[in-house]
């Protein structure tokens, strides 16, 4: 019996056939979760960068004008939403204030619209950043947050949190009035 399972083992080490298929089962998992990670990345990459378009296109909407009426507010807010196609809008969450400087340099919003989310208060005040907002002056701030869910729930990656915030000045007037 045991001239038997030494004769086998022998055998057994010898062979080659098999190699290659155990090679691949063990290298295999590792492979398609690093390929379905670059993918879940790439996604990840491109929904920041369609975040950054959202922020950046609504700023300009809102400062080309000096009057922003609600119909066109709907319109500017909705225009994020196409603007982030093909992915969830459910995530996407918009506000935009207008933000004006006092001269006695205390910031406060002058108005302030949001789509899934709340609006600044109007009169409120906010933090800015230094060199952003001059006295007398007013910015145009657009915030978007977007929360990314990925496929990698068991593993612990379960969501990204994406958000911009892009300011920029009104280029008809000094404040863009809310009507």
């Amino acid at each position: 019996m045991i001239r038997a399972l030494g004769h086998t083992w022998r055998r057994f080490r010898r062979e080659q056939r098999g190699v290659s298929a155990v090679e691949f089962a063990l290298i295999a998992p590792f492979m398609i979760l690093l390929y379905l990670g670059a993918v879940e990345v790439s996604l990840a990459l491109s929904i920041d960068r369609k975040i950054t378009s959202v922020s950046s296109a609504l700023a300009d909407l809102v400062a080309q004008d000096d009057i922003i009426t609600d119909d066109e507010m709907n319109d500017i807010l909705n225009a994020g939403a196409v603007i982030v196609a093909p992915f969830s809008t459910d995530p996407l969450q918009i506000r935009i204030s207008s933000v004006f400087m006092n001269p006695d340099d205390s910031v406060e919003v002058t108005w302030s619209d949001a789509l899934n989310t709340s609006p600044l208060a109007e009169g409120g005040s906010v933090a800015m950043p230094d060199g952003v907002l001059e006295r007398n002056r007013s910015v145009i701030m657009v915030e978007v947050d977007y929360q990314y869910s990925t496929m990698f729930d068991q593993l612990g990656v379960s969501e990204f949190d994406i958000s911009e915030v892009f300011y920029l000045r009104p280029r008809r007037s000094i404040v863009v009035s809310r009507n």
